[in-house]
């Protein structure tokens, strides 16, 4: 998929919103990865689930478990939740795959809303 960013990320909504429509909040977050999972494998676009992310300290490259949601065509990172709120914590969170991944763009989605745009947030380094 050759497109901005923006429209990328737009795409990708898209897609969220649409399992978002027929499943509705209230499930686990895994359901709703592999909901997404299946709407990019059929838009034909190119994704990883669950994508190591080392941390690197002193030279030591080190797995400790980190784990990318969904890594879109090697530039987006989507971040999944189904969860009450959005806290604090998870933006944290991925400003710190961002840095960790060298990735400019993340999607957070929360899943556990009544209409998906309200939980949708958009990082951009």
């Amino acid at each position: 998929m050759n497109a901005s960013n923006a429209d990328f990320s737009r795409t990708v909504i898209g897609l969220a919103i649409e399992v978002h429509r027929e499943l509705g909040p209230g499930l686990w977050e895994s359901a709703y990865e592999e909901c997404l999972a299946y709407e990019l494998q059929q838009a034909s676009i190119r994704f990883v689930r669950q994508d190591p992310v080392p941390i690197t300290y002193k030279g030591l490259l080190l797995d400790c478990g980190y784990r990318l949601d969904l890594l879109v065509e090697e530039r987006l990172v989507v971040e999944l939740k189904s969860v009450e709120e959005l806290l604090p914590i998870f933006d944290a969170q991925v400003l710190t795959y961002m840095k960790l991944a060298k990735k400019s763009v993340v999607l957070l989605i929360n899943f556990n809303v009544p209409m998906l745009k309200m939980g949708l947030k958009r990082f951009v380094r």
